[in-house]
């Protein structure tokens, strides 16, 4: 027989019970609401941190210094980092954050040499609002990332004013990068000058080599070029420095993931009671389904088909809501100028659906199996 025969049936006994369904969908759809923020934030960290094979960026900082205001290099670093072999661009850099803290709502302003910043990164990025030639040629202008703009509610031609500097907005860029999506890019001597007179001084170097095979080696000799000057460094991959940066809020989404584990623990005891008392209720029903022909695993069918209904209808709320609180919010979680974006998309609800069927699945099995080994005279006589 076709299984979607069934359904008229399995729809007619999740609905028949309104109160009972909307109360079990609901505390569903809240734990798979926080479930699925818990899996955003991982999927973020993931992102952030992971090293893949194409990795070729490192990061030059000042020694034993992690937030951007003590991380005091002088440019000249610049060419002497340059002319190391393996070396093929090296981008001085003066961040400046409103708030080194972790936080949900941090701007982070990256001074950097124009044209230089546009010949090694203006492949990678998308602008889609404004230009770039505006940003060339204003001063205070800025290209901020698209989180950073839909957070913020920023658009090309409007100013907007962080960590005491005001900056026009020339362009809203797009990109893969992380680190892209939640930032300023502005002139270098405008971040230097703007209320700190730090011309000359930079907070870090962002270093390319030529491939992958190259990154430890170079790094090694940054470090050991500048051991015994005024301002030694430290030089690391651009994953391992957010990560190193971020180690706190790491720690705390990987806390995070028992809370995740303890939702979908709700999920099953709230789906299990709900199925259990609809058994209870239907013994005599389930009975009659008996006499007319039903086996007893077409009647499990039923009760499980009726625990995965509801599990999948709360779950996608749940998600559905999550994902677009993500979205619709912009959010990612910054610490001392680096960020963790929050990311959401297609493929956690199509994972919070695959779960709650899952759970659904299991929270009907044992009221099933029982409901299938029940005599027919055994449940006339229970009512």
């Amino acid at each position: 027989m076709n299984p979607f025969h069934f359904l008229p049936l399995i729809l007619k006994q999740v609905v028949r019970h309104r109160g009972r369904t909307l109360l079990t969908a609901a505390g569903v759809a809240i734990a798979m609401f926080l479930f699925t923020a818990v899996q955003a934030m991982q999927t973020g960290v993931r992102v952030a941190t992971a090293a893949t094979a194409d990795d070729t960026a490192l990061v030059v900082y000042r020694k034993d210094r992690f937030c951007p205001a003590t991380s005091l290099l002088p440019q000249d670093y610049t060419a002497k980092i340059a002319r190391i072999d393996g070396v093929t661009s090296v981008l001085p850099v003066k961040v400046v954050v409103n708030n080194c803290r972790t936080s949900l709502d941090v701007v982070t302003f990256r001074g950097v040499p124009k044209e230089g910043f546009l010949a090694e990164r203006g492949e990678a990025l998308e602008v889609i609002a404004g230009s770039t030639e505006d940003w060339l040629r204003r001063t205070d202008a800025a290209l901020i990332g698209e989180t950073l703009a839909t957070r913020r509610g920023l658009t090309p031609g409007m100013t907007f004013d962080a960590a005491g500097i005001t900056a026009f907005v020339a362009g809203v860029i797009r990109s893969d990068e992380t680190q892209d999506q939640n930032v300023a890019y502005t002139a270098l001597p405008f971040v230097q000058l703007a209320g700190r007179d730090q011309l000359g001084i930079v907070t870090q170097f962002n270093v390319k080599v030529t491939d992958a095979a190259q990154l430890e080696p170079v790094a090694e000799q940054i470090d050991a070029l500048f051991a015994v000057a005024q301002e030694p460094t430290t030089t690391t991959t651009e994953k391992a420095f957010v990560g190193k940066i971020a180690d706190d809020i790491i720690e705390l989404v990987g806390f995070a993931r028992w809370l995740g584990l303890g939702c979908l623990v709700a999920v099953l005891a709230l789906l299990g009671n709900a199925v259990v008392l609809g058994v209870q209720g239907r013994i005599a029903e389930h009975a009659v389904l008996q006499t007319l022909g039903y086996t007893g695993w077409q009647v499990a069918g039923l009760i499980v088909a009726e625990g995965v209904v509801v599990a999948v209808l709360g779950g996608l709320i749940g998600a559905f809501a999550a994902v677009g609180v993500a979205q619709w919010g912009s959010f990612a979680l910054s610490v001392e100028g680096q960020s963790i974006p929050i990311t959401a998309g297609p493929a956690l609800i199509a994972t919070g659906f695959l779960v709650c069927g899952g759970l659904g699945v299991v929270a009907g099995l044992v009221p099933a199996w029982q409901a299938s080994r029940r005599e027919i005279a055994a449940c006339f006589r229970t009512v």
